[in-house]
């Protein structure tokens, strides 16, 4: 009966053996390419904010750096289109994209405010 047994024992190990083989190595690889698109992701981020702050001192860039105003928040730059030359023709809400990307909602809600002319200028006095 021992016999009979030990065949189906030596063949289901093995079957187990192997299995555990391949499962260990889908595991590897599937944290190898996880861990891989984790710091492509990571590196793109830093140099698309380096980008963001360098990006007006291109020679090619329509605003003058003076002019403009880094918030980083849903809009990179708050522009004041020649005030620092004393002549102000517009207020622009700048948003720097690389090629590819699209406005996420919040960004895309504030240019439909600045289109519906939903702006306002206020003042807020602190009394003491």
């Amino acid at each position: 009966m021992l016999n009979e047994i030990q065949p189906l024992i030596v063949w289901a190990m093995a079957w187990l053996i192997i299995w555990y083989i391949v499962a260990k190595l889908t595991v590897h690889s599937a944290v190898k390419s996880a861990r891989s698109t984790s710091v492509k992701q990571a590196r793109n981020v830093i140099l698309w904010d380096v980008n963001e702050k360098l990006a007006p001192a291109l020679p090619w860039f329509p605003y003058d750096f003076k002019d403009m105003v880094f918030i980083w928040k849903w809009i990179d730059y708050l522009v004041f289109d020649g005030l620092a030359s004393g002549h102000l023709k517009k207020i622009i809400l700048l948003e720097l994209k690389s090629w590819q990307s699209l406005l996420n909602r919040n960004e895309s809600m504030i240019k439909n405010a600045v289109w519906n002319w939903l702006v306002s200028y206020e003042v807020f006095r602190i009394h003491s």
